[in-house]
This record gives structure tokens, C-alpha cells and sequence, in this order.
């Protein structure tokens, strides 16, 4: 026991030191290690799953719902996650890790993994996520605001430009800053 406490010991002044020289870059233009991609994705993906397991859903399918959603969609998540049609932006280029791109996604179908990603998605709007560039949209949105952009983000999921750009007609010029439907 005493002989693992101090390899123990050593291998964490041992990665320290390595950390400490700079010998990982932090640059966004570099990509992870592997083993520290597979560590952030583990953390961050436990950390979504315990917070948002006891989020109550609300009904996600009301029209008024989706399109409230698509206006904040709009306003606050293309530049990062775009939107069918619409190349990508120079921030969403830059960004690392890359901000999914939620129409490229195929529709979930199945009750009980849409209940999940539902609470997965509330939350990490809500919260934002650190060192992504995700940010905490619940400071200065409330609960109801977040629901709708949620709803919104799945019925994105294969959604066609054709889709995308009749929303953008329908909806144009409504959301405004400091103004919010909670």
C-alpha cells in the first residue's frame, strides 16, 4: 500500500511538472490529446447527466413554443451552431471544441432518448458549459425562454434549408435583447 501511495504520489508531481513546462498546448488551433478529449467528454457528459436528470420536461410540441424558440435560435446560437443553408460563420470556424451543429442531426424518434437530450439541452443552455465558449444563457433568460429554444433545437434536427428559411421570413426582427418571455 505504501509503495502505490508514493507511485501515486510522484506520477502527479510528474504530470504537474509536464503541465506546468507548457508542454500542452492550449491553443484553440490544436486539438486535445486523445486521453484528455476522453477525459473532458467523460466529466462533462457525468457532470449534464446528474444535474439534469431531475429537470421536469414541459410539452415541447406546441407550435407557439417552436417558433418563440426559433427567434432566440436565431438571435443567440447560429453564429456558433448554424443553420441549414447558411455557411459557416468565422466564430464557428474558430471555435474548439466546434459547437455541435444541431440540423446535421438526425430527428430522434424515440420517447425516452428525446426526454433525455431535452434535459441534456436545457441544461447546457441554462448553464453554459466551461472552456467551450457555451454561455450561461440562464443569467439572463428564464426557464420558459430556455424550454423553447430546446423545443426548437430538435425540430432542427434534419431540418432543411428550404424549412430554415421560411422560419426566417415568418419571424424576422422579433427578438430583442434585454426583452425576455420568461
Amino acid at each position: 500500500m505504501k509503495s502505490f501511495i508514493i507511485v501515486s504520489l510522484v506520477a502527479v508531481v510528474l504530470v504537474l511538472v509536464v503541465l506546468g513546462s507548457g508542454a500542452y498546448n492550449m491553443a484553440a488551433t490544436e486539438k486535445h490529446w486523445a486521453v484528455t478529449e476522453k477525459l473532458i467528454t467523460w466529466i462533462r457528459e457525468n457532470s449534464i447527466k446528474v444535474r439534469a436528470e431531475e429537470l421536469e420536461v414541459p410539452a415541447l410540441d406546441e407550435e407557439s413554443m417552436l417558433g418563440r424558440g426559433f427567434v432566440h435560435y436565431e438571435a443567440m446560437c447560429v453564429e456558433c451552431h448554424l443553420a441549414p443553408g447558411k455557411q459557416p460563420t468565422e466564430l464557428a470556424q474558430g471555435l474548439y471544441p466546434k459547437a455541435p451543429v444541431f440540423h446535421e442531426r438526425e430527428p430522434v424518434t424515440d420517447a425516452e432518448d428525446k426526454l433525455f437530450l431535452s434535459k441534456k439541452y436545457f441544461w447546457v443552455i441554462k448553464h453554459g458549459i466551461k472552456m467551450t465558449a457555451m454561455p450561461a444563457w440562464g443569467v439572463t433568460h428564464g426557464d420558459e425562454s430556455i424550454w423553447r429554444i430546446t423545443a426548437f433545437i430538435h425540430e432542427l434536427h434534419g431540418m432543411t434549408p428550404e424549412r430554415y428559411a421560411e422560419l426566417v421570413d415568418m419571424h424576422s426582427s422579433q427578438h430583442q435583447y434585454g426583452i425576455h418571455d420568461h
